[in-house]
Formats: structure tokens, C-alpha cells, sequence
């Protein structure tokens, strides 16, 4: 890795993984001058009271400047921003919860919800794709739900307009243990080793292509275990392979904050964050989150492509030619980099979940045990289509 002043160029390693330069970007401390709309900064995490801002978000001029407020902290600030007040009717927090009761029992007693990313099973409750299942279950409450100005906001305030809007509910019982720290899709979903084979502007870029956020379904005091953070964290450049490291996580742990929610705020922070759930050490409180993971409208190919069709048609002249000597294991690669789908999301979590790791296995992972194992025609093409079947379920 050569570091230049315009950036970082070639690839991050584990030793670029610097602790003490971690901790002087971790040191810094946010005031309230740098944060003007913000009501308050509590343990260098600016608070913004919505109930104060929902005026400005009508005025253009004023929505640009609060927007672009919240921007800066996202990106070259603290990292997170706290909407006080998000939702100034409750009752459609109250709806949606009933909505998402409904929805775990269901599951819960149809086997459904493995595949957690950190939990082990058993430990919450998880829906996935609860954005789909609450619109099509009470599409009148989603609308209330989602026709929120504040979340729409802080969005766009991003990832511009256009962006595409997915959710989970996690729901942690009492008793249940906190996740280790870590950053969040896409790179936070890898492998240190495959995070390290991305150059090192791609894991600049990243961030910006999704943003983080929770809405809290129930009052969170820190007893319950919100989220646990570390401001400015996001501004440290190998951060996820860092994340990995377990010198990084233990002054993570010793450093974190935590701030208490109550019913209807929501917090949203750039993915880059290093972060955790907490534990729940309360006696009675079932957190309950909404996870919004927001995701710019840029992360899309210019071009539809059937590509499980060309990898059933390639495979044969892949062995061929593999079997020839005429494709080196490098250049076999390649060839079926362009043309399976190496990336497995998006996908359908409930069907194809993330057993084993972060991620399912991709069409690109098929089609290589596929030509290694010397797979039949008709095997690949039952593979291919029962991963379809469970992407698109």
C-alpha cells in the first residue's frame, strides 16, 4: 500500500492496520459549533430534535443546509447522527410493531429466520426483508410508516435522490449478548482475505454506497443494549480489514459509547462506522429495532444479463478447455468472472441465508465447484436454478 497525498492507491493489507493512528482519528471531539442545527452533542454524537426541525425540512434553502449538515458529520465528522423525535406519531411505531409481532410468531413457528449475520440462533428474533412483508401484511401502516419526512431526509442527505430502501427487524431478548465490533455492507459483509483483494479506493468508496440506520421500536435505555459506537471511526482508511483485528476490537470495547432511544428516534450512520448491538442486560425489554440499510441508486450495471443462461452454455467449453490445458487457473477466472454473477446479493435472505458467514454463495461459486468437481450438464443447471428459485422466492 503507498500512501500519497490525494489518497490511498494499490491495496490494504493487514499492515496497514495502524492501532495508533486508529486511536488519534478515534481522540477527536465534536462541538456543537461544528453541528449549528443540532440541539445538543452527547458523547461526541450530535442530537437533533426533529420536533424543532420538521419546519426546516419544508423550506428548500433550509432542508439543503441541514442536509448538508448531516453529510459532513456522516462523512468527515463523527460518523453517526441521532434524529430525536423521527416519527411525531408513535401510534405508527405501535402499528408496525403489532405488524412484526405478528410476523415472527409465524415464522418462528414455521421454522423460518436462520441465517442470522452475527447472532447466534436462537438469541433474537430476526425478519428479514421486513420492508416487503410489513407493505403487502398492512400496506396502509407501511405508507404512514415509511411517509416519514426525517428518514427520507437523512437518505438523501447520503445517497441523493432515487435511493433504494431495504429493512430488517431484529428483536433481542433479554439476556441476549452483543455482537463483536464491525463495519457494515458491503465490504463489512466480506472476509478480511476478501476485503484485502479489493484496491484500496474501493474500500473509500464503499461507504458511500449505502448508509445505516435504525428505528427504535421500543424506549432503549443503555441497559438494553443500543447500539454501541465509536465516533470518527469511519474516517480510519483499512478499517475493514481492521475490524478483523483483535487489537482493534479490544480498543473498540474499551471505547465505545452508548446513547439511550426512546420510542420513534432513529439513528442513522455512515456503514464505515465500527459499531455493535449491545447487550441486553435488562430484565424485561425485548429491543426492538428496525434496520434500514439504504442503498445509493448508482449500484446497478447499465445492462440486463441473463447470466445463468451463459454460464449453463459456457461450462461445457470450460471444461473442454480447461481440460486442454488451453485456460490456466488464472485465466479460468476470469472467464467466469465474466460470466456468472459473483456477488450473491441481493438476494432473498429468508430463503438463501447467510449460513456459515456473512453471504450465500454466489452464481460465480457454483459454476467454479461446477468445472473443479466436473460436474454434468444437467447438475449445474438444477444448481443454478434451484439458486434462482431461492434469490427470487
Amino acid at each position: 500500500m503507498v500512501h500519497q497525498e490525494l489518497g490511498y492507491v494499490g491495496y490494504f493489507d493487514r499492515e496497514s492496520c495502524d492501532l495508533d493512528e486508529f486511536k488519534v482519528l478515534t481522540s477527536q471531539n465534536l462541538t456543537t459549533g461544528a453541528v449549528p442545527h443540532a440541539a445538543s452533542v452527547q458523547k461526541n454524537v450530535p442530537i437533533y430534535d426533529m420536533h424543532a426541525l420538521r419546519p426546516a425540512l419544508e423550506n428548500a434553502d433550509q432542508r439543503k443546509e441541514l442536509l448538508a449538515e448531516w453529510a459532513g458529520v456522516l462523512d468527515k465528522s463523527a460518523g453517526v447522527i441521532v434524529l430525536k423525535g423521527a416519527f411525531a406519531d408513535t401510534s405508527v411505531i405501535d402499528r408496525a410493531t403489532a405488524v412484526f409481532h405478528q410476523i415472527i410468531e409465524e415464522e418462528r413457528q414455521g421454522g423460518a429466520g436462520e441465517g442470522d449475520h452475527f447472532a447466534a440462533s436462537g438469541a433474537n428474533d430476526r425478519i428479514w426483508n421486513a420492508l416487503q412483508k410489513q407493505c403487502l401484511r398492512d400496506p396502509e401502516g407501511f405508507a404512514l410508516y415509511f411517509g416519514n419526512v426525517a428518514i427520507a431526509a437523512a437518505c438523501e442527505a447520503w445517497l441523493g435522490p432515487n435511493y433504494q430502501m431495504t429493512a430488517q427487524i431484529n428483536q433481542v431478548r433479554p439476556g441476549g449478548k452483543a455482537q463483536q465490533a464491525h463495519r457494515d455492507y458491503h465490504l463489512g459483509f466480506q472476509t478480511a482475505d476478501s476485503a484485502a483483494r479489493y484496491p484500496a479506493h474501493a474500500h473509500l468508496v464503499t461507504a458511500s454506497l449505502t448508509l445505516q440506520g435504525a428505528v427504535a421500536h421500543c424506549d432503549m435505555p443503555v441497559e438494553s443494549g443500543p447500539t454501541k459506537l465509536l465516533p470518527f471511526s469511519q474516517l480510519y482508511a483499512p478499517g475493514y480489514l481492521a475490524f478483523h483485528d483483535a487489537a482493534h476490537r479490544a480498543f473498540f470495547e474499551e471505547n465505545y459509547i452508548q446513547l439511550p432511544l426512546e420510542k420513534g428516534d432513529a439513528v442513522f450512520f455512515n456503514p464505515a462506522l465500527f459499531h455493535a448491538a449491545g447487550e441486553n442486560s435488562s430484565a424485561d425489554i425485548q429491543r426492538m429495532a428496525n434496520l434500514l440499510q439504504v442503498s445509493s441508486a448508482f449500484g446497478r450495471a447499465m445492462e440486463m444479463v441473463d447470466r445463468q443462461s451463459m454460464s449453463q452454455t459456457v461450462f461445457p467449453s470450460l471444461v473442454t478447455l480447461k481440460q486442454r490445458g488451453a485456460l490456466s487457473a488464472a485465466e479460468l477466472n476470469a472467464a467466469i468472472a465474466a460470466t456468472a454473477e459473483g456477488y450473491p446479493f441481493p438476494t432473498n435472505l429468508d430463503t438463501d441465508p447467510p449460513i456459515g458467514g456473512n453471504a450465500p454463495e454466489s452464481q460465480a461459486d457454483i459454476l467454479h465447484r461446477a468445472v473443479s468437481e466436473g460436474w454434468a450438464e444437467a447438475r449445474l443447471s438444477e444448481a443454478l436454478s434451484a439458486l434462482q428459485a431461492r434469490q427470487a422466492a
